[in-house]
């Protein structure tokens, strides 16, 4: 009797445990999603938000406990609409496996592969010299065809001569963002969803926000060259990483398209 006893407590603890550890990963893996966005402040404000209403509570300020309790039923109905950016990303990321390369790129081989990031850094590179401002979009297993349709048609072969002509100042092509499919440039001066991030730099542009936007949107790379700085960034998750040297940029898209899918940035 006692053996089964302690059998069924082996049973039940090793039950907690799995139970307990599967519940700390799911909670780091909140942590790391919301991690420098604007979730990060509205966790604060709810938290503040029980606090005052069981302090309300326990003093009996009964006028202040009802007000406190009604928005918090407010808040039920409009968070969800308030961070639907959030959300969505959120659940795309859920429906994204670790070890699934980019349907977009799937079909390319190695070779074809970094000859494709070999074209953009060094498109990237040297409008970045000659501060030539540009937004160009990698597609990843997120279609973006609704964004491709926004703007004129091209599907012409990745180069980085192409990619110079097409954001030279003046041009008709110049404003806009570039959308490259696999080793196709799909369109260029697409429309681009802008960043409702509040964090964001005010020195940075339309094309840094749209950048961030479509990251946040989906699970595009974005590269951003500043026109009046020529400084590269990388937009992707909806992070911002910024001040990269070619090499650096080369190394990014790589881990991205190469063998990370799933690849998010530490720092904005």
């Amino acid at each position: 009797m006692l053996e089964q006893i302690r059998f069924l407590n082996i049973g039940d603890f090793v039950v907690a445990l799995i139970d307990i550890t599967i519940m700390a990963l799911l909670l780091y893996r909140f942590f790391i999603l919301i991690r420098g966005t604007r979730a990060v402040q509205l966790i604060k404000g709810i938290v503040v938000l029980l606090v005052a209403t069981t302090v309300s509570q326990w003093l009996k300020l009964y006028t202040i406990n009802w007000l406190l309790v009604n928005i918090r039923t407010m808040l039920l109905v409009a968070l969800p609409i308030v961070f639907q950016p959030e959300l969505r990303r959120a659940l795309e990321q859920l429906g994204h496996s670790p070890a699934m390369l980019n349907r977009a790129f799937v079909l390319l081989g190695e070779e074809d592969l970094s000859k494709v990031i070999d074209q953009v850094a060094r498109a990237a590179d040297a409008m970045s010299r000659q501060k030539i401002g540009a937004l160009i979009v990698l597609e990843r297993e997120t279609r973006l065809g609704d964004y491709i349709e926004t703007g004129i048609p091209i599907d012409g072969q990745v180069s980085a001569e192409f990619l110079m002509n097409i954001f030279m100042p003046r041009t008709p092509l110049h404003d806009g963002a570039v959308i490259i499919r696999g080793d196709r440039i799909m369109a260029a001066a697409c429309f681009l969803p802008l960043t409702d991030s509040t964090s964001l730099s005010v020195e940075l542009g339309s094309r840094h926000r749209a950048a961030l936007g479509i990251s946040e949107h989906s699970d595009a790379v974005a590269v951003v060259v500043s026109e009046e700085t020529g400084t590269i960034s990388l937009a992707n998750g909806g992070k911002l990483i910024r001040h990269l040297e070619i090499k650096a940029l080369k190394e990014m898209l790589g881990a991205l398209i190469q063998t990370k899918p799933n690849f998010i940035f530490s720092r904005s």
